[in-house]
């Protein structure tokens, strides 16, 4: 299958700059996974879609502020870090810019000293390299403090809260982007949906270098999804599975709950690194139901929804999306496929 099948033509001014004041106040596409029919909703009208014995997964992990800006003690050069995820020892996967100005050995400092990163040898992915951190105290604080909200580079305009650029389920730090589909979601239409007799699951998946990554080979079996950390304990693991319906909230939910199916032959408490790539072909062992965000045109989040219902179905809804003035990605509007 070729990746300019999962191509559109997307007007710029549907990329949504900003979040909305209410999160709940986006738009919602309800698609029939089989006849690809199409209802146009509010958002919260999901609690229409939802029924007692539904399981609602949600992907809890939290965005570390982990776009770094520092200088090249040599040259005095700025160099900007997004740590991706640590490797142990105080290593990490970063991507660099610009790449060329830094060479292994190079150390870049950030704020007054109080972090230093030396580079070491360069990774396979482009613009990417391992960095060891020197620092002193706890890491996490000093990105806290140094560090700003790593936002997709199709959004140009700054963000005045950084916590809407996080769930309001968030908790375990450690993604370097938000589960954004995730994002519609307030305290309280998760309260009246447990009022239906929908109950709540929490997975974990840090999102990682797969959310920047495009697809650089025309056929898309030959692209390999960048690893990602994925936990799920036995406490969730056993909603899930008494599940009437599974009902995944974003990619990073699906891609956690079809790898352990995939990887145990059933829903276990588990935890690891996962590659999958769920692309039209895949058969669902796990997930009958998907709440997630419009997509970039080629990406794999694109070709994992396409799986879920059919391309054709997807790529008819993204175009009626254009027409209708949709808004796209990471602060869009919603799609539900049920």
């Amino acid at each position: 299958m070729e990746v300019s099948q999962f191509h559109f033509e997307l007007p710029k001014e549907l990329i949504a700059q900003t979040p909305l004041v209410n999160r709940t106040a986006s738009r919602l596409m309800v698609v029939d996974r089989q006849t690809g029919a199409i209802e146009h909703r509010v958002f919260p009208d999901i609690l229409d879609q939802l029924g007692e014995g539904d399981v609602l997964v949600l992907n809890n992990s939290r965005v570390r502020p982990a776009r770094l800006v520092g200088i090249k003690e040599e040259t005095g050069a700025q160099i900007e870090l997004l740590l991706l995820k640590p490797l142990g020892e105080d290593r990490w996967e970063a991507l660099v810019k610009p790449f060329k100005r830094v060479k292994e050995g190079t150390v870049v400092r950030f704020g007054e000293g109080e972090l230093l990163a030396v580079a070491e040898e360069a990774t396979e992915v482009a613009g990417g390299r391992i960095f060891r951190l020197q620092y002193e105290g706890d890491v996490e604080q000093l990105f806290q403090k140094l560090g700003e909200m790593p936002l997709p580079p199709y959004i140009r305009e700054k963000l005045d809260d950084p916590e809407r650029y996080q769930t309001v389920f968030s908790e375990s730090i450690g993604s370097a982007a938000a589960p954004t589909a995730g994002l519609h979601f307030t305290r309280e239409l998760l309260d009246q949906a447990v009022e239906k007799g929908v109950r709540i699951a929490y997975v974990t998946l840090h999102v990682g270098l797969g959310t920047f990554r495009p697809v650089m080979v025309e056929n898309i079996e030959e692209h390999h999804m960048h690893a990602e950390f994925y936990s799920l304990d036995e406490e969730n693991a056993e909603k899930i599975r008494s599940a009437k319906r599974v009902v995944a909230v974003g990619t990073t939910s699906v891609r956690t709950l079809e790898t352990i199916a995939q990887k145990y032959g059933e829903i276990r408490a588990a935890n690891g690194w996962t590659d999958i790539f769920i692309y039209p072909g895949y058969q669902y062992k796990v997930v009958k139901a998907l709440l997630t965000n419009f997509h970039l045109p080629e990406s794999t989040l694109l070709m994992l929804v396409s799986a879920f219902s059919n391309r054709d179905n997807v790529m008819k809804a993204y175009e009626e999306a254009v027409r209708e003035r949709y808004r796209f990605f990471s602060f869009g509007d919603a799609m539900f496929i049920r």
